[in-house]
């Protein structure tokens, strides 16, 4: 691994991070990007047209798949807190998680069987179910432990909004990686089974190799830690929850994540079926490919207006310009597609900032919360952080696929009846605008800002300085 100077534990001094550095924490988050993506803008639909499952039964597939993923979060961010190894807490995890993150991937695009028999529907169902439990198992044991490396690397305000864009440059990278074969496939390959399955094996493979140039790439701070070598015994896991939801701006952190990426993966999730369905477009990857294009754009203009303004002001733009594009898809014509294109596009500046705000507030929440507690525990406030979003998920989800099945969506159809159609235009469109309007009014309440989190790095130097002083004095008795 490379033994970067730049790299220090958060609680010491804030200095500058290398570019090489920087570079490879975002290289780490390429392939969620690739992986999420397809599954939150292909999976559903894969589900229902491709595999064949019945929109109900395809929405408890990810609910089920996304609860299962939620609770695997705080169990591996507190195992990951208290893992000591050669490797560091963080990489081991990521190096052991990584083959079996790609492989699982994979497995998602693989039809078993045939759906048009009620018994084979179930079938189906199973084991769909069973790859989802443990490709999120493998996707947490990954990126959990990677996201919790962004508040040990640099304690720095400003460096730690920009290693989140590197982080989102390389996560939306992926995902347009993603997108562009997707077209591809589409393009060269007719049958739809067939452009799944080798599009799931070319991305799962691309997932996993940026995951060892992370690990190469930065360092881990607590590489070489045979024992807990804190200053303090760590807290019964009782108290470690009793604390981390006791701390007001997490839990306004948690809530502003919940909003914002509720709203960008119930449309990432419907917006196919609105562009085939209600735009009778032959492709949903080409608008798919807009929003993360202009997302990835967007990163550095707002990380670099972010020093300007701060944090809170760009989010607050950044939303209200996706409410705009995102409120505008209800009332669009059937012809509309030059509209559908701006709108993804404006949509997709909104969707930079949902990326790269909430985390950035993170790293602020886990320096706050060692002040009060005495420890660096990023791990379980990045997982909590994510076990709310993910089950606020799953029940968005499974709402949605049993709204559709229930106004008789048919999974065969080339159009959809009226009451479908309504349907998906309003889970498209409304239900994403609400959750972003949730998203600001918590925003407005969110206390840190750049002159507190000074403050709280200031108390946390005393002290290091402080403990280093009494630990030479005891050693010199």
């Amino acid at each position: 691994m490379n033994d970067t100077p730049d790299t220090v534990h958060p609680s010491g001094q804030a200095r500058s991070l290398s570019l090489s550095t920087k570079l490879a924490f975002g290289a780490g988050d390429s392939g969620a990007g690739i992986t999420a993506t397809l599954l939150v803008f292909s999976f559903f639909i894969f589900l229902t047209s491709v595999a064949g499952l019945r929109p109900g039964l395809a929405g408890s597939v990810l609910m089920v798949g996304k609860i299962a993923d939620a609770i695997n979060d705080p169990v591996i961010g507190i195992l990951s807190d208290r893992t000591r190894s050669r490797w560091g807490r963080r990489h081991i995890w990521m190096l052991l998680g990584s083959i079996p993150f790609g492989l699982f991937f994979f497995l998602h695009w693989i039809v078993p069987f045939d759906g048009s028999e009620s018994f084979h529907q179930w079938m189906l169902f199973f084991y769909y179910l069973t790859i989802s439990i443990v490709y999120n198992l493998a996707f947490t044991a990954v990126n959990l432990p990677y996201t919790a490396l962004t508040a040990e690397l640099t304690a720095d305000y400003h460096e730690r909004t920009n290693l989140n864009s590197f982080r989102f440059f390389f996560s939306i990278g992926g995902s347009l990686v993603a997108l562009i074969l997707g077209v591809v496939f589409e393009k060269h390959i007719a049958d739809p089974h067939l452009q799944y399955v080798l599009l799931g094996a070319t991305c799962g493979l691309l997932a996993v190799l940026p995951l060892y140039w992370c690990v190469w790439g930065t360092e881990d701070p607590s590489a070489g830690e045979s024992v807990l070598e804190a200053t303090e015994e760590p807290l019964p896991i009782g108290e470690q929850l009793k604390i981390t939801f006791g701390n007001r701006p997490f839990l306004l952190v948690m809530g502003i994540y919940l909003c914002s990426w509720l709203a960008f993966q119930l449309t990432a999730a419907t917006l196919p079926y609105y562009s085939l369905h209600w735009m009778r477009q032959e492709s949903y990857f080409t608008v798919a490919l807009i929003v993360q294009s202009v997302a990835i754009v967007m990163l550095f203009v707002w990380s670099w207006v972010s020093q300007k303004i701060g944090r809170k002001g760009v989010y607050y733009i950044g939303m209200g310009l996706w409410i705009i594009a995102q409120g505008a898809l209800f009332f669009y014509p059937r012809t509309a597609d030059n509209l559908l294109y701006i709108s993804c596009a404006i949509a997709g500046m909104g969707v930079a900032t949902a990326y790269l705000i909430p985390w950035s507030m993170l790293t602020d929440v886990t320096d706050l919360d060692e002040l009060e507690s005495g420890q660096r525990r990023e791990g379980i406030f990045y997982a909590f952080m994510v076990l709310l979003q993910k089950m606020g998920l799953a029940i968005g989800l499974f709402i949605v696929g049993n709204a559709l099945e229930y106004f008789g969506f048919v999974e065969s159809a080339a159009e959809q009846p009226q009451s479908a159609l309504f349907a998906i235009r309003f889970v498209s469109s409304i239900v994403p605008v609400i959750c972003l309007i949730a998203g600001c009014i918590l925003t407005y309440f969110y206390p840190i800002t750049q002159e507190i989190h000074a403050e709280i790095l200031l108390k946390l130097s005393e002290r290091k300085t402080t403990n280093n002083e009494q630990r030479a004095m005891s050693n010199e008795q």
